[in-house]
């Protein structure tokens, strides 16, 4: 699952043939074919693992309640760009989001992959959803539909990543914090008082 992760992030879903995951990961043809009926079948499970063994836990860190809910979201996005940034210097280019990039190319195609991709972008944005309810409450950010404002949040990170991924350039993930607080209407912190 690993290898085919990497293989469909690194050169995209279509391109990746069923030997180079087995050349991959050191295993013969007909051991895929005994945990896997197709290359969809690996995909989905990947991605799951993806999720369950990467993503979740990295979540539940970054958007502990006991995280103030402005920090949540620019903590995430900060460390998105440094992600980003160290695969490039890795890798010597940026790879965007594993889901986009995966979820862009077989949306029309493979429709069970694509579905478990709208499945865990929408458990992602639960975490988007309740940090911006947090902040509403609080009066960090304006009045408004978190539901919504969450999608739209996502929206923008998944544009960001594929145009640093368009552009090979991970720079232009930096200022994605300033550009989402600006985007929710999220409110300047008040000054600190001066000691009297």
């Amino acid at each position: 699952m690993t290898a085919a992760l990497d293989l469909m992030w690194d050169e995209g879903y279509s391109a990746v043939t069923i030997d180079e995951i087995c050349d991959r990961a050191d295993v013969k043809k007909g051991s895929f074919y005994y945990f896997f009926k197709s290359k969809a079948e690996l995909a989905i499970a990947a991605l799951e693992k993806l999720w369950i063994d990467d993503w979740k836990p990295r979540l539940d860190r970054e958007f502990s309640p006991s995280v103030e809910p402005l920090n949540r979201l620019t903590n995430y996005l900060d460390a998105l760009y440094t992600r980003q940034a160290e695969h490039f210097k890795k890798y010597g280019k940026v790879l965007g989001c594993p889901i986009g990039s995966v979820g862009s190319e077989v949306s029309t195609q493979e429709h069970d992959v694509n579905a478990k991709v709208r499945e865990i972008g929408t458990r992602k944005q639960r975490y988007f959803e309740s940090a911006i309810r947090d902040a509403i409450a609080e009066g960090a950010i304006e009045p408004g539909d978190a539901r919504q404002k969450a999608q739209t949040l996502l929206f923008l990170i998944q544009g960001a990543l594929s145009e640093a991924r368009i552009m090979n350039n991970a720079e232009l993930l930096r200022n994605l914090p300033a550009t989402a607080l600006q985007m929710l209407r999220a409110k300047p912190a008040p000054a600190a008082t001066a000691a009297r």
